[in-house]
């Protein structure tokens, strides 16, 4: 059976049940329902279908139902519940997960000892455990080696696991967690995975209960998992959006969190810190390459041809307005990319995902709740440095630094120590030297910042704990168990929960300038859009979403946004942008006229003078283009990507000797296919035929150009060939002639 297929029909079932689309959610379900190996499913679905039946007939016939609305809204809650079993009955038996697996063997060991997996609480599986481990919980630090913490250790995976596999929670459950978070005798980490677990339990399954009990552990207020609790809320509301409309008291619960500004502000540190997952693997990739993946956008086969947009610096087409100054800092331009890096560290980017990835293999990994275990100094995963003979002596103070730097996750934090003990004795002895001075800075940075930011110690929390998750998602071995809630658009800005918690002018304004600043322009037009109906004079919201649809190759909206901007507030750049969608859409004249009034205001500006040379490069109108590319070239004499469209110009008005002249002044080393390509013309309308064969091969054994690219470049050059002189009846000839030596 396609797993995948399954989740996905179960995904298109809530979609339809939100947009009230009950008849096709209802086939799909049945569809679902035909692969389960429950037979009360299909009871049930009979019952709804029937129930929905009624409405539909009774609706239409006009009959008056005061209960109409509260039936329905609960039939939707029904199939959206029925939907989510079906769908884990069937993983349940046909994934071979680990999740259902070890879901069996548990269910197992409850029938073997003759219990459920829970009854009442006082007849929980190991609540008498529990129970003796809060009498002799005053033991701080038992040897791990000993009966008590061994039991207890079980103890823990225990409730872990239970926590986590549970779908839905009963009086049972809500007792035992009360017990966690009332009790005071659990130690706080261990308090921080079960709500890992609750967490993972209802990204699993959706439960009501589940969303209350998250919220309750946030109240608490103990930090890391207040942190803990809140990104799981946050986190599950968005990947659960489209249901959440059937359920008022969550929003009426999020209202009454919500007129505390301390909620508020955590909620916002939050949501962005998740967003800012999504520079993850760029990041990952730039530490790799040391470069930024830049996607490139199809250009016309002229301008690759003549290096059309590399003659200057930098992409005009692409260049920001320089009055963004709050957003684009011109030193941003020379920032080494170590600094750029720190400063990206500095923020809450994740810098480390690429040189901590290897670092999983450790069998401390193997055990699932590790995933999830912050770091503390008291850790058994510790105790293995103090037999070392380098680090042993330093171990206290190791730990207590990786305990207190901000700027390592705690899963990062275990790899970097369980790795230690593999290192050279002369790399061991440095890293002690690291970590000594590291405290010490760290002493003293804590203070200072804790009193400039009331939000320090919640941001950094919060930000290790995203991270943690990011790596379980998407390293752990058990990742193919889970939906990975860092692939989905993470667009929480579009919640239910945003716009209960989050939704003012200021925070709208900043999300949409963090996502325009770092290239997520679908997401910024989003909310440049909605703040341009809320401030419809604001010609820099005008500027930046017409840049947005820029981006997104929609010109025709780009357009309009840049002429909705040039009313409001008249500038070049403005101008500048209006000519370059004129010209993508192949409105050269109109684009020309604009380029003229950008001139008019910035005589001597390069960019506006090569621009008007490639209209009329594009409408055909040589002699002018010519002149405007000789403009350059005085501007920027030692600049030789000018000469590629110079030389072109002279070859289509039929001066092949100025021509070479000009393709004699490019290093041989600089050539690129269309070079050869072109300078193969020269010779060809020379008469030098094997001159220009030769020519033509280097174009093609180069690799840049592929045969069909090259036969639709030289039926587009065609024309000029002819103008030059070449007999039309030598060009198929020669073609065939270079295809027989390649060949």
């Amino acid at each position: 059976m396609d797993i995948r297929n399954v989740i996905n029909k179960h995904k298109e079932i809530c979609q339809l049940v939100s947009e009230k689309r009950i008849k096709q959610s209802l086939d799909l379900l049945a569809s679902m329902i035909s692969f389960s190996y429950t037979g009360a499913f299909r009871d049930e679905f009979e019952n709804i279908t029937l129930t929905y039946r009624n409405i539909c007939l009774y609706t239409i016939e006009g009959v008056k139902d005061p209960e109409r609305d509260k039936i329905y809204m609960a039939l939707l809650k029904s199939i959206f519940n029925l939907a989510d079993r079906v769908k884990q009955d069937i993983l349940s038996y046909n994934s071979g997960w680990y999740t259902y697996w070890l879901k069996h063997q548990l269910e197992k060991e409850y029938r073997i000892s003759g219990k459920t997996i829970v009854e009442t609480v006082d007849d929980l599986l190991f609540k008498q455990e529990l129970d003796e481990w809060l009498k002799l919980s005053s033991e701080i630090n038992p040897d791990p080696n000993s009966e008590i913490a061994r039991r207890h250790k079980f103890l823990i995976r225990n409730i872990f696991n239970h926590l986590w596999l549970t779908d839905t929670y009963g009086e049972a459950e809500e007792s035992l967690i009360k017990i966690i978070r009332k009790s005071g005798k659990l130690r706080w980490y261990e308090n921080c995975i079960f709500v890992s677990a609750i967490t993972l339990s209802l990204l699993r399954f959706w439960q009501i209960n589940k969303v209350k009990i998250l919220i309750d552990f946030y109240r608490d207020g103990a930090d890391q998992i207040q942190e803990r609790a809140l990104t799981g809320l946050i986190l599950s509301l968005h990947h659960y959006n489209n249901r959440i409309f059937l359920y008022p008291e969550i929003i009426d619960m999020i209202k009454k969190l919500s007129k505390s500004g301390r909620f508020s502000e955590h909620c916002k540190i939050l949501i962005m810190q998740a967003i800012r997952s999504r520079e993850t693997e760029k990041l990952s990739r730039r530490l790799q390459d040391e470069i930024l993946p830049k996607v490139a956008s199809l250009k016309p086969r002229l301008d690759e041809k003549l290096g059309l947009d590399n003659i200057l610096p930098g992409d005009i087409s692409n260049d920001k307005n320089p009055d963004w100054s709050q957003i684009f800092n011109e030193s941003d331009e020379v920032f080494k990319t170590m600094e750029e890096l720190t400063n990206l560290q500095m923020e809450g980017a994740d810098v480390y995902m690429s040189a901590f990835a290897n670092l999983k293999h450790f069998d401390f990994f193997r055990d699932f709740q590790n995933w999830f275990m912050p770091f503390y100094p008291d850790h058994e995963a510790v105790d293995v440095i103090y037999t070392d003979e380098v680090l042993g002596p330093g171990t206290n103070e190791l730990a207590e630094a990786l305990y207190k730097t901000p700027f390592i996750c705690n899963s990062d934090k275990y790899s970097l120590l369980l790795n230690l003990k593999n290192l050279p004795s002369a790399q061991k002895s440095m890293m002690l030297k690291v970590f000594r001075m590291e405290l010490e800075g760290l002493e003293q940075m804590n203070a200072e910042e804790s009193f400039t930011d009331p939000y320090r110690s919640f941001r950094i929390y919060v930000t290790q704990y995203l991270q943690d998750l990011y790596r379980f998602f998407k390293l752990s071995p058990y990742k193919k168990d889970f939906e990975d809630v860092f692939s989905e658009p993470l667009d929480i800005y579009n919640s239910e929960f945003y716009r209960t918690t989050c939704s003012s002018p200021e925070v709208e304004k900043n999300l949409a300038d963090f996502f325009f600043s770092k290239d997520y322009f679908d997401d910024a037009l989003d909310l440049f859009l909605r703040q341009i109906e809320k401030k419809p004079d604001d010609a820099q919201l005008y500027e930046k979403t017409g840049y947005c649809y820029q981006q997104a190759g929609l010109y025709e909206e780009a357009l309009t946004y840049y002429r909705m901007a040039e009313l409001i507030d008249r500038k070049p750049w403005t101008i500048k942008k209006i000519g370059l969608c004129l010209r993508k859409l192949g409105k050269y004249e109109e684009a020309v006229d604009y380029y003229m009034q950008a001139s008019e205001i910035e005589p001597d500006n390069i960019h506006t003078i090569m621009m008007l040379a490639h209209c009329y490069l594009d409408m055909k109108n040589y002699e002018e283009a010519l002149k405007y590319y000789f403009r350059v070239e005085f501007m920027d004499p030692g600049n030789i990507k000018v000469l590629r469209p110079i030389a072109w110009c002279y070859l289509a008005l039929g001066r092949p000797g100025d021509s070479e002249k000009y393709y004699d002044r490019l290093p041989a080393e600089k050539l690129t296919g269309h070079d050869y390509i072109n300078k193969g013309h020269l010779a060809f309308c020379a008469g030098k035929k094997k001159e220009a064969v030769e020519y033509y091969r280097q174009s093609l054994t180069g690799g840049q150009i592929t045969r069909e690219n090259f036969i639709q470049i030289f039926n587009d050059d065609k024309p000029v060939l002819l103008i030059n002189g070449v007999d039309p009846e030598d060009i198929p000839i020669l073609l065939d002639y270079l295809f027989y030596i390649l060949d």
